[in-house]
């Protein structure tokens, strides 16, 4: 059986004389003027909500950051004074080394000299054993002539007899002592070449000693200047340090005079967020109020310049309704499948799309009612189907681009079968008025808004309330 097209509910003039009908558009006019003005304050008011929100969280981010910046400070304070205290151990333990090095360099230094003065004297020993070789030297010699001259001595008495008896008994005695003196001379120059030797061997150790000894200043006083340089280091950072201990005090001190302060600021700060909220929730209360007002106003009868859309959305809404309804009744679709609620994303879209087993039908059936909505008026701006979860499946076709990897440009351009759970969205969706006008801002990007209009009508299929079908349109 096929289905006709339901007649809308259609907004009725009611009978009024020209005087009436003209009090009522301007009546009208007011109201929408009115209700614009409430939606720009709404707008300002949620603006200055976020604003608040983001003060008061970066009011709680800087009094984190003022608390770490005490614990540091108080850190920093126990870290200089320690760094002072360590300092001024570690230059006093420089200044006792410095002094004990200092003790031992002297005595290495009279080790040294003395040193030198032994090698000295032991040189003075060695001149002196050689003039005692060369003294014994002569000794030897003399000897030997003397025992050639006891023998001579010894063949001319043999040669006089008894005459030379005498003379005889001198000159064995004479060859007798020379051989003495020989043997001892002998035995002096044996003492003398070993006493010789050994101070040769004492004479090569005393130099090293005495070379020994030299290095040993020579890096004494090489550390001690290390440790000179180190120890004026050491007592410029304690000095340093000592005025970084001051520095971090004024800083501690500074913070903390700091943080009363700033905790009144945080507490206005909140409290204004506090107020500010409250006004939003009582500005959205009185949005709802002033869309009733709009809506009881377009109720009452008489043309007004929402007159043609609101008769537009109605009786588009009715279309869709009855096609539908004859795709349930021709089987082309089932009533379980057009109210799916399963919303599948769609892979590698940003700002992420949804799929549900009715898009595909939708893409169909609603582009041939949505798309004259152009040809209303020049201020529409879209014609376009929400589910009563916000989902829009089907969008015009200048809003259902393919998407690209420009996430920006896909926001504007790429709004079809989106999730919009806005306000308006899910008004628009959930309504079963016989239309509903709203008011609204819509964010155009970089910092520009438009206030819109929406009146949106039910949408119903299989007897039941599907969603609705949008008119949104720019002021006057």
């Amino acid at each position: 059986m096929t289905a006709h097209p339901r007649p809308p509910p259609t907004v009725s003039a009611g009978p009024t004389t020209n005087g009436g009908g003209a009090d009522s558009s301007r009546l009208n006019r007011l109201i929408s003027g009115l209700g614009s003005e409430i939606v720009n304050i709404a707008a300002f008011l949620d603006d200055l909500h976020q604003t608040a929100n983001e003060q008061l969280s970066t009011l709680a981010d800087s009094q984190t950051a003022l608390r770490s910046l005490n614990q540091t400070s108080d850190t920093m304070g126990q870290t200089t004074a320690l760094l002072t205290t360590s300092a001024q151990a570690s230059l006093d333990a420089v200044d006792t080394s410095v002094a004990t090095l200092r003790a031992s360099a002297d005595t290495s230094k009279a080790v040294s000299r003395w040193v030198t003065d032994f090698e000295d004297r032991i040189a003075q020993v060695r001149d002196s054993l050689n003039a005692v070789a060369a003294a014994n030297a002569q000794i030897a010699d003399i000897a030997v002539h003397v025992n050639i001259l006891a023998i001579n001595a010894r063949i001319e008495a043999a040669r006089a007899g008894d005459a030379g008896r005498g003379f005889a008994v001198v000159a064995d005695a004479i060859k007798e002592l020379s051989h003495k003196t020989s043997a001892a001379a002998e035995k002096v120059t044996e003492q003398t070449q070993h006493l010789t030797q050994t101070f040769q061997v004492l004479h090569c150790e005393s130099q090293d000693v005495a070379t020994d000894a030299r290095s040993v200043i020579d890096a004494a006083t090489a550390t001690d200047k290390a440790l000179m340089d180190i120890a004026s280091s050491i007592r410029a950072t304690t000095e340093q340090s000592g005025v970084i201990a001051n520095q971090a005090a004024q800083v501690d001190a500074a913070t903390k005079a700091f943080v009363p302060a700033f905790s009144r600021l945080s507490k206005l700060a909140s409290q204004t967020g506090e107020g500010v909220t409250q006004a939003t929730t009582r500005s959205t209360a009185l949005i709802a109020r002033s869309e009733a007002i709009v809506q009881a106003a377009a109720l009452i009868g008489g043309a007004s310049i929402d007159t043609p859309f609101i008769t537009f959305v109605q009786t588009a809404a009715a279309r869709i309704g009855a096609i539908w309804d004859e795709a349930l009744a021709a089987g082309r679709i089932s009533l379980r499948d057009l109210f799916d609620s399963n919303y599948e994303a769609i892979t590698g879209t940003d700002p992420q799309q949804f799929r549900t087993r009715f898009t595909a039908f939708t893409d169909k059936t609603l582009p041939a009612v949505q798309e004259p909505a152009f040809d209303l008026d020049p201020r529409v701006v879209f014609c376009a189907a929400i589910d009563q979860r916000g989902y829009l499946p089907t969008h015009n076709a200048k809003f259902s681009q393919s998407p690209s990897r420009d996430p920006v440009w896909n926001g504007a351009n790429c709004r079809n079968r989106r999730i919009f759970d806005d306000r308006v969205g899910l008004k628009s969706g959930r309504s079963t008025a016989p239309f509903l006008l709203q008011v609204y801002r819509r964010d155009m990007g970089g910092g520009q808004f438009v206030m819109m209009k929406d009146v949106s009508a039910p949408i119903k299929a299989g007897g039941q309330h599907w969603g609705g079908l949008r008119l949104a349109y720019t002021f006057d």
